[in-house]
C-alpha cells in the first residue's frame, strides 16, 4: 500500500495534505483498494460547515457504498467537481487528481490529532 510520508491520516482512512490553514482531503490507497472500482462520488457541498468525524461525502463502488468523514472541523471551501464525471480518479490517483475537497480548518491544533504515515501504516497493518 502506498502511504506517502508527507501526509496526515485519519483512522477512517482519509488523508490530509496541509496547506496553510486549509487541508486537502481524499481517501487513502488502502481505502480505495478496499472499496474496489469506484463508480460514483457525491462531492460535499461547498460552503458547508463540518464537524470532525461527520460524514461529508459518499462513495459508491462495485462492492459497497461508503461514507467519507471530515478529518477536521471547518468549512468546505473547494470541492473536486471532476469526480462527478470521473469517479475512477479515486482509484487511479487517490493522492493526486482523486482529492475530494478542501477544508478551511476551524482549529489548526486539531491537525495534531491526526496520524502520521508511520501511525497509519501501523493501523492498516495491525
Amino acid at each position: 500500500m502506498n502511504v506517502p510520508d508527507d501526509l496526515q491520516y485519519s483512522s477512517d482512512h482519509e488523508w490530509v495534505r496541509i496547506d496553510g490553514n486549509r487541508v486537502i482531503v481524499g481517501i487513502t490507497d488502502y481505502a480505495q483498494d478496499a472499496l474496489g472500482d469506484v463508480v460514483y462520488v457525491q462531492v460535499p457541498d461547498q460552503g458547508a460547515a463540518v464537524a470532525a468525524g461527520a460524514g461529508i461525502s459518499e462513495v459508491e463502488s462495485t462492492k459497497s457504498v461508503s461514507d467519507i468523514y471530515a478529518p477536521v472541523a471547518g468549512t468546505i471551501v473547494e470541492v473536486n467537481g471532476e469526480l462527478e464525471g470521473a469517479p475512477e480518479k479515486l482509484n487511479s490517483d487517490p493522492y493526486g487528481d482523486g482529492w475530494i475537497c478542501v477544508i478551511e480548518v476551524a482549529d489548526p491544533d486539531a491537525i495534531d490529532g491526526l496520524l502520521d504515515a508511520d501511525g497509519y501504516r501501523s493501523l492498516i497493518e495491525g
